[in-house]
């Protein structure tokens, strides 16, 4: 089984802070992470490739500081990592993002096509969800999203069956394989790399994909003239005024003091009472 996990080295948002003044991000001095929703799809990648054997490709397009995170994803376990970088990339948004990673994709499937296509549920200086379905897109695969579980793989039927979460709660789908599957947070626990693998990721000489690596000929679709979202500005949402109150009570107190606070909160948010049902709010 080959699977490809696409990968996006970011800011770590803990330690990100707005200019008082310009309300831009001041991104120096903040240390680079990969994105945590994609080492729960790696983990899943590497899951199926310890079940079913293969290969797994990481893949991250960024400037060559991103080779760090591709490092750390090989001494996690996976097999192989190809960086994305050029200058033509500089500035792309989801659309031009998902047009250049497919690309890549495709020249990596001209050896050994992949199976499944992992990505995290979405990155988290973005926060869109749309590069993974821009992919699947692009390349005319099954799209499963928000997936919490992979219950079985068929390779002889190239069937795959998993478990998304959605709005009405779980849903079962069964799909062929090849597919692309965007993987909701919390499903599991990114593996500790074990020595073999950190002494092969120190080792590593990982590739850089030009545009013409990557078959990319279309450089109008790349980086900022392929990018049509504009960003108007940025800035800290408004500081709450008022505090939260914390109020402490013995066990046979709690019953009235919940119904109490209900009704405040009805009384204060009137549309809320109309979704209130017998058993609790919906």
């Amino acid at each position: 089984m080959n699977i490809v996990v696409c990968i996006k080295q970011v800011p770590d948002s803990a330690q990100i802070r707005v200019h008082p003044v310009t309300n831009t991000i001041m991104r120096q001095g903040v240390p680079t992470i990969i994105n945590p929703y994609d080492l729960f799809a790696l983990e899943e990648a590497l899951k199926l490739r310890d079940r079913h054997g293969g290969k797994v490709t990481v893949l991250t397009m960024g400037p060559p500081m991103a080779k760090q995170a591709l490092e750390k994803a090989l001494a996690y376990g996976a097999d192989e990592a190809v960086l994305l970088s050029d200058r033509h990339f500089a500035g792309s948004d989801t659309l031009a993002t998902s047009f250049a990673i497919s690309r890549a994709i495709t020249n990596l499937g001209l050896r050994h096509a992949p199976e499944i296509v992992f990505t995290g549920k979405q990155t988290i200086d973005g926060d869109t969800a749309q590069v993974g379905p821009g992919i699947a897109r692009r390349l005319e695969l099954q799209q499963l999203t928000y997936v919490t579980k992979i219950v079985s793989v068929d390779l002889h039927a190239r069937e795959i069956t998993v478990e998304r979460r959605s709005e009405g709660g779980t849903q079962m789908l069964k799909s062929q394989l090849p597919c692309l599957i965007s993987v909701l947070e919390g499903v599991n626990a990114i593996r500790r790399g074990s020595v073999a693998d950190a002494l092969r990721a120190a080792r590593a000489q990982i590739p850089t994909w030009r545009a013409a690596d990557a078959g990319i000929v279309e450089i109008a679709n790349c980086g900022l003239r392929g990018s049509p979202t504009v960003v108007k500005r940025v800035f800290a949402p408004t500081p709450r005024a008022e505090k939260a109150i914390q109020i402490e009570v013995n066990d046979d107190q709690c019953g009235p003091l919940a119904d109490e606070i209900i009704a405040s909160i009805f009384e204060h948010q009137p549309p809320l009472e109309a979704s209130f049902q017998p058993n609790g709010l919906t």
